[in-house]
Order: structure tokens, then C-alpha cells, then sequence
């Protein structure tokens, strides 16, 4: 990593200090302040981390100009086209795809721990039935470490292997159970002989009073959600995962963490507030009208679902989204859901305007699995609960990275402070 022939010089009042550069293999160089204090007693200033790499990561690489996203040196393109979720989780975990024998046990692996422990059905009973599921899903994963208690000391490799199948393995039971309890319907329990996607939606849509077949094409879409929200770099919520994780945290309550962060609008949310703007657009002949205010800079409305923070070209995954959005739009007709009709009808309108295209304002993946979601049945609530199902193993994988690294110290960040300076106490009376 580090070429020890590359230095950064730092001059602060007159004194020069050298710091060590170091080259990854992809990405720019980062700059190392680790002594800095210790040498020239300052901190540096970064509110957001944007410019701060918090560690070194062999798992996701993400070039936001070239439109790039890489796991484990793979292009999430091919990965979505020619692979599939669970052996994506593998190559997330151990660093290589899989061989035919490796890929089937850690299916069976995984598919063996689907379950939940049964007492766990009381504990989603003691929320009300309108409790969001994302609220439900922070308190069960949590909760995991008490029913699970052979598989959290982080010391032990055994373990940390065992936790990691597990969370993969329940979260998708765990998020369906969260729905139905939401609509008052029973449980539906998780099946050995069919496959996770395919699962997840049985476990989701199947009731007792009937058969539930999964079709192909809405298994096939769920599974590239799942595929291509896998991991994302050191995003938010993957970053308090880790925070979480090395003050030696269990690894059931690091993941709980990364739910609740996640559940925030301005991460999880914005395939939700993709779908709330199309329905704040209503129908096909208002998309004009939208459109004109979204390009007015006095206006506050924004296209949700459009561009992206880190891709400042277009989102790699959105391409394969697309297939996918509109595989599934075919299959379930859009003749009677008229956010559907806007979402389509705005697609072909931003992308057909010189001004998206000039600013870089491509349809992301948000907006394509937003759309997914909505003609599969799924309320908005669900959403972000979907989310957690995927990024499930990109926070384990970067979890037990961080666990097996030699320089793992607890996580404690340096503030500008800016308050008052030292002053007596007044007593009461003197106030």
C-alpha cells in the first residue's frame, strides 16, 4: 500500500513536517496524518469525512467520474447480469467467486439458518401494528444477540463466520415478518427448496387460505435489488457499522446500528422519495410542469431518483435496474397504477432533454428499484426495510474485515471546538 518514497510537506508557523503518501490500487493517493497531532499537535478539519479515508478496505471500489463500482475488482454490471445475490455474498465475504462446490454449501449454509428461534415471534408482538418496519427491524436484529449467544465473542473466527451466515441468512425473515405483522397478517415461515429471492417474496405475499408460486421475472428482479445494494463503500450507515463495531460491539447490535442509520431519508430513503415525487406529479400531462421546476434554480423542487452524490457520470447499477424495471412493468401492466404511467413518462422525457443530459441528471438506481417495488405490491414503508436485506452482507463483509485487522483501534473522531472557554462556577443565588 504505502510507497515509502512519496511524502506530503507540511508547513505550520514556520516548522516543516513530512507525511507519508500512500498509493492504493485504485483511487487517489491518501495522505497519512496518523502522528500529525503527536508531531505538530494540530488535527485536521473534515466535517462529513469527504475527504478523510477512515481505513484501508480491500471489499468495494467506487470511481464516482468514471460511473464505476467494484467488488472485490468485479464490475457490479457483470455481477448483476451473469451472477446472483447469495454468490455475490460469497465473493463480498471471502474475497473470491466461488466454485461450483464452494457456492453450494454456503447456499445450504445459508439457506439452513433462514429461521428465527420461535420465542422471537413475541418480541414482534409487543410493537403496534403501525409501527414502521424499519423501527421493528432495529429492535429485532438487536435482540438477535440474546437468543444467539454462540455466535458473539468477535474473537473467535468460528464465530464471527457463524454470525455472518446467520444475519444473511435471517435478515430477509426477519424484514418479511416485519411486514406482515404491519397488515395484520400471519407469518409466513421460510422454505428450504426454494431460493433467497424467491423466498423473501413468498414470505412476504403467501398466505395460509392459498398457494403462492414466485414468478420468475419479479424472483429475478428482487434478486438484482438485492445484488446491486449489496455494498457500497464506506457509505453512512457501512461507516457506523464499523464505529460500532470497534469498540468490540456484538456484531448482532454493530448491524442494528447500521439499520438505524440507514434509516435515515437522506441514505435508505431515496428510492421512497422517488416514488412520493411521482405521486406528487399525479399524471403524464404534468410532467412538463415538473420537469420546467426542476430546471428553475429558484424553485426548491428537485427530481428525486436523478443523479447521485458519489456518480458524478451515471450510476453503473441503474442500467441493469432498468432491464429489470421494465421486465417487470411488462409482466405487471401499468394500465392501472398511474404513478407507474408518471414514472415510465418521466424517464423518457428527462432523458430525451438536453439539459439532464448536459448536467449528468441520469435516472439512478433509486428511481428504477423505487418502481420495481411498486409494481411488486410493496408499500413505500417497506422500502428502506428492503434496503437492509441487501446491504446485510456488505456491512458483515466490512465488519469482519475490520475485526481481523492488525490495526484495528475503538473509533474516536477529533472536533473543532468552539464553545465557551474555561470559566468558575456561579453559585445559584449569584445568578
Amino acid at each position: 500500500m504505502a510507497d515509502d518514497k512519496k511524502t506530503a510537506k507540511l508547513t505550520i508557523d514556520g516548522n516543516e513536517y513530512e507525511l507519508p503518501i500512500h498509493t492504493p490500487t485504485l483511487g487517489p493517493d491518501v495522505i497519512d496524518i496518523r502522528k500529525l497531532y503527536a508531531q505538530a499537535h494540530v488535527f485536521t478539519y473534515d466535517p462529513g469525512f469527504t475527504s478523510t479515508a477512515s481505513c484501508d478496505s480491500t471489499i468495494t471500489f467506487i470511481d464516482g467520474e468514471k460511473g464505476e463500482l467494484l467488488h472485490r475488482g468485479y464490475p457490479i454490471d457483470q455481477l448483476a447480469e451473469k451472477s446472483h445475490y447469495l454468490e455475490v455474498c460469497y465473493l463480498l465475504l471471502y474475497g473470491e467467486l466461488p466454485s461450483a462446490v464452494q457456492l453450494e454449501d454456503f447456499e445450504a449454509r445459508v439457506t439452513n439458518h433462514t429461521m428465527l428461534h420461535e420465542q422471537m415471534q413475541f418480541l414482534f408482538r409487543g410493537f403496534r401494528r403501525d409501527a414502521p418496519p424499519m423501527a421493528i427491524m432495529v429492535g429485532v436484529v438487536g435482540a438477535l444477540s440474546a437468543f444467539y449467544h454462540d455466535s458473539t465473542d468477535i474473537n473467535d473466527p468460528w464465530q464471527r463466520e457463524v454470525a455472518s451466515v446467520r444475519m444473511i441468512a435471517k435478515m430477509p425473515t426477519i424484514a418479511a415478518m416485519a411486514y406482515k405483522y404491519t397488515i395484520g397478517q400471519p407469518f409466513v415461515y421460510p422454505r428450504n427448496d426454494i431460493d433467497y429471492a424467491s423466498n423473501f417474496l413468498r414470505m412476504c405475499f403467501a398466505v395460509p387460505a392459498e398457494d403462492y408460486e414466485v414468478n420468475p421475472i419479479l424472483s429475478r428482479a428482487m434478486d438484482r435489488i438485492f445484488t446491486l445494494h449489496a455494498d457500497h463503500e464506506q457509505n453512512a450507515s457501512t461507516s457506523t457499522v464499523r464505529l460500532a463495531s470497534s469498540s468490540g460491539a456484538n456484531p448482532f447490535a454493530c448491524i442494528a446500528a447500521g439499520i438505524a442509520c440507514l434509516w435515515g431519508p437522506a441514505h435508505g430513503g431515496a428510492n421512497q422519495a422517488a416514488l412520493e415525487m411521482l405521486r406528487e406529479i399525479g399524471t403524464v400531462d404534468r410532467i412538463p410542469e415538473f420537469i420546467a421546476r426542476a430546471k428553475d434554480k429558484d424553485d426548491p423542487f428537485r427530481l428525486m431518483g436523478f443523479g447521485h452524490r458519489v456518480y458524478k457520470n451515471f450510476d453503473p447499477r441503474a442500467k441493469v435496474m432498468k432491464q429489470s424495471a421494465d421486465e417487470v412493468l411488462d409482466l405487471m401492466g401499468i394500465e392501472g397504477n398511474p404513478t407507474l404511467q408518471v414514472a415510465k413518462e418521466l424517464e423518457k422525457q428527462a432523458l430525451a432533454d438536453p439539459y439532464f443530459a448536459e448536467k449528468k441528471l441520469f435516472p439512478n438506481v433509486d428511481f428504477y428499484s423505487g418502481i420495481i417495488l411498486e409494481a411488486m405490491g410493496f408499500p413505500t414503508s417497506m422500502f428502506t426495510a428492503i434496503f437492509a436485506v441487501s446491504r446485510t452482507v456488505g456491512w458483515i463483509s466490512q465488519w469482519k474485515e475490520m475485526i481481523a485487522d492488525p490495526q484495528l483501534k475503538i473509533g474516536r473522531p477529533r472536533q473543532l471546538y468552539v464553545g465557551a472557554e474555561f470559566r468558575d462556577y456561579v453559585d445559584i443565588e449569584k445568578r
